[in-house]
């Protein structure tokens, strides 16, 4: 089956639940929730699936909740004073074996307003940032590093996770890549409004067009520690 694109109605529920972000309308609303959110999200992730393994063969793209589609409703033992569900749509793709967020993998948010996909590592923990910094600092990958992230800016991607006031200890602010040591994360990001391709069958193509683009940063980020 061809994924046909997004129905209307799953930016409608979106907009509805920023109005009604309680459990009594969710749980009133479910069966709307299945139809409009779960069922075309898993359709997506099976027909996006075979394009990210051409950019990467380790890539999981797993047609579920709690595997590529992001749940929406928050634990609210961690998120006390936050509304109950969240008002976007995520999608994750990582890579290797184990669903993980801090490895580079690929993203997609669908908010009632906006798009927002991309690909990189949205938190960089010890040791994986240790390995980050030697690489940028004193390894031999820094310098095209730096040429990614020119060339994804120069075509219109915003490239996060610059976080740090200060680089690392030893490192001066003169240091040509003082900035991108000052990161705790890094990723290339597309923000748009909703493209026409959204609720056709070309959205595969909108989104894959847009992840190969973003792929040489999340190669980059793959190969950490191998300077």
């Amino acid at each position: 089956m061809v994924f046909p694109g997004f129905p209307k109605e799953t930016l409608q529920f979106l907009k509805k639940l920023s109005v009604h972000n309680n459990r009594r309308w969710f749980e009133d609303n479910h069966p709307d929730y299945l139809g409009d959110i779960v069922e075309p999200a898993r359709d997506f992730v099976i027909a996006v699936a075979p394009r990210l393994r051409r950019i990467d063969r380790e890539l999981q793209a797993v047609p579920a909740v709690n595997g590529s589609i992001m749940r929406l409703n928050r634990d609210m033992r961690f998120f006390p004073k936050q509304a109950p569900f969240k008002t976007h749509l995520d999608f994750w793709f990582w890579r290797g074996a184990e669903r993980t967020f801090e490895s580079s993998g690929f993203f997609l948010r669908l908010s009632p307003t906006r798009l927002t996909l991309g690909a990189g590592i949205r938190r960089l923990k010890q040791p994986t940032l240790a390995r980050y910094r030697t690489d940028v600092f004193g390894g031999k990958r820094g310098e095209p590093l730096v040429k990614i992230v020119k060339s994804l800016r120069n075509v219109g991607y915003e490239v996060g996770g610059e976080t740090y006031q200060r680089p690392p200890p030893g490192v001066g602010f003169d240091h040509p890549r003082a900035t991108l040591l000052r990161h705790s994360a890094l990723y290339a990001s597309w923000e748009c409004r909703y493209p026409k391709e959204f609720r056709s069958a070309a959205f595969v193509d909108f989104v894959s067009k847009h992840f190969s683009a973003v792929a040489p940063l999340h190669a980059w980020l793959t190969q950490l520690g191998n300077s």
